[in-house]
């Protein structure tokens, strides 16, 4: 047997330390040489916002995120960054700050430092995403990658229980839709397997005790590494279906990920037998598809998309869009009726089985 791959890794500094959100993220802005900082932040993160704002030259702020980055809140950012003459931006929260955080380093050239605030992997990926007339586009540019992460398991405290682990199930799908990418390769693929053994035990830790610091640890830690494998492997099947349903049906991020992964599963395990392996020896030799189905439902996770908001006459023309997007080195090759398939079994919210 012989190995071959092309890989690409991405370069990022990353900081990690319980509690020392503030003081890493000084040293990171000192670090970049930064004097006029745009602080992006979301409501769950206020607090260490203003921390941080009082220790560091933040010269501007803004705190109105929205999901899947609407094209007029980002040329507005960007707008702002040129007025005050921003020279690096800090982001805090979830994907959608980052996301936002992004765009505008797309148009600036702007470097990132983020602070995530939940599982979401954003900040580990050079992908970026907006929405215009209810359509997501995303692109692949290195400019939109975050030169520093600061992590802080002690932030994800500020999530409710049930949307903290909604992050981590959307954390697992860059994992598994990362086995097979269109750049699937030995390195994403250890890289995305430790996450989920990391991820797996730390979500239905985190999912026993709220409260569980190394729970939120462990947690944090494999979406990292579960966000790297993705930046280098790419969007797959999964991804593509979740872009289209969120920009379109503005459904919210992380449930439609934890719903949708599992169906997506089942439809490419056959074909992809050592992304199931992999998948099925860190649940502990459930079936792959079976024991995500399963793994959600234990951790409380809503359970279809018609309880997103998803309607059931919106699921031709979502599949239609979706089939359009994904790869064509999708393991098993995919037609419409297979997408509409898999989007109405996850609208209905159906028992996926070994």
């Amino acid at each position: 047997m012989s190995i071959a791959f092309d890989h690409t890794t991405l370069g990022q500094r990353v900081l990690f330390g319980t509690g020392r959100a503030r003081e890493n993220a000084v040293a990171a802005i000192e670090g970049l040489g930064a004097s006029r900082v745009l602080l992006i932040a979301d409501a769950f993160a206020m607090e260490v916002s203003d921390e941080i704002a009082a220790a560091a030259p933040v010269v501007a702020r803004i705190h109105d995120i929205v999901q899947h980055v609407p094209v007029e809140n980002a040329r507005a950012a960007v707008a702002l960054a040129e007025e005050e003459r921003i020279d690096a931006i800090v982001t805090i929260g979830g994907g959608s700050s980052t996301g936002l955080a992004k765009v505008v380093a797309r148009d600036t050239g702007l470097p990132i430092i983020a602070i995530p605030s939940t599982f979401a992997g954003s900040e580990a990926t050079n992908v970026w995403g907006q929405t215009e007339g209810s359509r997501k586009t995303t692109g692949v540019d290195d400019r939109v990658l975050p030169r520093v992460i600061v992590y802080d398991a002690a932030l994800s405290a500020s999530l409710p229980a049930h949307l903290a682990t909604a992050s981590g199930l959307n954390a697992v799908a860059h994992a598994v839709d990362g086995f097979w990418a269109p750049r699937a390769d030995p390195i994403n693929a250890a890289l995305g397997t430790e996450g989920i053994r990391a991820l797996f035990p730390g979500l239905r830790a985190l999912h026993a005790d709220p409260d569980d610091i190394n729970a939120r640890e462990q947690t944090l830690y494999g979406a990292y590494l579960a966000a790297v494998a993705f930046a280098s492997a790419g969007s797959g099947m999964h991804h593509k279906i979740c872009h289209v349903l969120g920009g379109a049906y503005a459904l919210s991020h992380a449930e439609m990920h934890a719903i949708v992964l599992a169906y997506v599963t089942a439809f490419n395990a056959p074909a992809a037998p050592d992304a199931a392996d992999r998948v099925s020896s860190a649940l502990g030799g459930a079936s792959a598809a079976a024991g995500l189905y399963d793994l959600r439902a234990s951790l409380g996770v809503v359970g279809s998309l018609a309880e997103l908001g998803l309607k059931e006459e919106d699921i031709p023309e979502a599949a239609r869009l979706a089939a359009e997007a994904i790869p064509a080195s999708n393991p098993r090759k995919v037609e419409l009726s297979d997408v509409e398939g898999i989007i109405r079994a996850a609208w209905a919210g159906e028992p996926v089985e070994g």
